[in-house]
Formats: C-alpha cells, sequence, structure tokens
C-alpha cells in the first residue's frame, strides 16, 4: 500500500508543485529539457533573447497542462541578472529549480580569436550562468527553501576540439563551478549539478549534421552510433532536479553515448 510519507520510487521522479525556469529555452536543449520537467510536473519560466522564439515555445510545451511563463531578457549583461531574476519572482512565482542554459561559441584559431570575442563567450557562458545561480542562490536562502541548479556544460568541460578556445575554457569552468556552489550551498539544501551533452540534435548543429564528412564522423566516433537528442538531456534533467537526486550535488553526468570513454 502506497503511505504519502514514503512515495514509491517513480512517484520520487515527479516535479508537482514547483516551478523551473530554463535559460536558454526557446529552441533546442533548453527547449527539450523544459517539455521533461513540465510532463514531470513543473510549471516553466523559459528566459530567451528572442520574444517571438519564446512565444513559440510556450505554445509547443502547451499540451503539457503546466503554466508555461516566458521572459524576454538577454543575459550576457550579468550586472542586470539580479533584478531580472527578482522581477521574474515577483511576476510569476518561486522559482524551484533552475537550469542554465544559455551559451554561445565564437569559432577559431587561438592564435586569432579577438579578446572582444574571447570576452563575449566568457560573459555569457560562465559569468551570466554564474550570476544567476547567485541570484537564485539568494532568493532561496532567504525564503528558507531548498533548490536544484542544473548547469548545462558539455564534452568541452573534460576535452577540446581545436578552433574551440574560447568555448572550452569556459564549459571547463562550469564543470568546476558547479562543484565550488555545490560546496558553498549544500548547507542551504542547495544541490548543483551539471549535464555535459555530447553531439545533440537541434537547430543549431543542423549545418554540422546536413556536412555528410562531419555526420561521418560524429556517428563513427560515438559508441552508440548516434547524435543524441534533446530528450535523451531531458530524462536526466528530470532525475536531477527530483527528489530522486536528493544526494546528489557537485556532479556532471555526460549525455555523450560514450563519447568521452572512448580512446
Amino acid at each position: 500500500m502506497n503511505n504519502s510519507l514514503h512515495p514509491t520510487t517513480l512517484e520520487r521522479f515527479r516535479l508537482d508543485g514547483r516551478q523551473a525556469m530554463v535559460t536558454g529555452g526557446s529552441r533546442g536543449i533548453g527547449l527539450g529539457i523544459a517539455q521533461g520537467l513540465a510532463e514531470a510536473g513543473a510549471d516553466i519560466v523559459l528566459v530567451a533573447r528572442t520574444a517571438e522564439e519564446l512565444a513559440k515555445a510556450a505554445e509547443q510545451l502547451a499540451p503539457t497542462g503546466r503554466r508555461i511563463s516566458t521572459a524576454h531578457f538577454d543575459l550576457s549583461n550579468a550586472t542586470l541578472i539580479e533584478a531580472f531574476f527578482q522581477d521574474t519572482v515577483a511576476k510569476y512565482g518561486a522559482i524551484d529549480i533552475l537550469v542554465n542554459n544559455a551559451g554561445m561559441s565564437r569559432r577559431g584559431p587561438a592564435e586569432e580569436i579577438s579578446l572582444a570575442d574571447w570576452q563575449a563567450v566568457v560573459d555569457l557562458n560562465l559569468t551570466a550562468m554564474f550570476a544567476t545561480c547567485q541570484a537564485f542562490a539568494k532568493d532561496r536562502i532567504a525564503r528558507g527553501e531548498k533548490g536544484k541548479i542544473i548547469n548545462i556544460g558539455s564534452l568541452m568541460s573534460s576535452a577540446s576540439r581545436p578552433g574551440t578556445a574560447p568555448y572550452t575554457a569556459t564549459k571547463g569552468g562550469v564543470l568546476l563551478m558547479t562543484k565550488a556552489l555545490a560546496l558553498d550551498w549544500a548547507r542551504h539544501g542547495i544541490l548543483v549539478n551539471a549535464i555535459g551533452p555530447g553531439y545533440i540534435e537541434t537547430p543549431l548543429t543542423r549545418p554540422l549534421r546536413d556536412d555528410g564528412k562531419f555526420d561521418a564522423w560524429v556517428r563513427e566516433r560515438c559508441p552508440l552510433g548516434r547524435w543524441g537528442t534533446p530528450e535523451d538531456l531531458a530524462s536526466v534533467a528530470v532525475f536531477l532536479a527530483s527528489p530522486a537526486a536528493d544526494f546528489i550535488t557537485g556532479q556532471i553526468v555526460y549525455v555523450d553515448g560514450g563519447w568521452l570513454a572512448h580512446i
């Protein structure tokens, strides 16, 4: 017999009564994760720079039956993030789960990357992520409430490819920042973990998938022989956000089809 004080294993994966903020949530990985969290019972606040894409994403998530809210904001200006977060909470209610997915890349040989391009990647991928984590933690601590943070890293949190120095540096930073924040906020019940996606099918990777040579390289290099999907990441995000992961913090889960295991 099910006792509400002792939920079953599957019930521990539910997110009913919680609200999640997903940055970069209007498409691709962010939207896929938002879909998974909503299907698990969470209300969603999508954050992105483009209002039109946010509206389309909210429409796509509507069939989940959850409350889907949108917040149009450019996270690249980190000094405005705390005020933005506070305004969003005042408008939509407390955020219990934060998914930091917004990011960018600037490619080129390291000797040719401009400092402006380097700084733009650092500002969004690392500084904005920290500022958003900080705003979330301050709010949870002030409320005396626990919380879950999921930072989106990359294969390049542990490895690199030529021409990706700014991106690799920031994604490596995401990994260790996740560990540092997990230690600082454990006493407040704020658990901080990360997901490291492999090569994922999204609108941003469409040109790479359309490149026959690159597509073949990905499939041959990946032990599972395919590109990942946003749904592959969503399942892990639901787990990390749920009570099922209440004894996990400071970790990165690579969802890469075995990529990093392959020498």
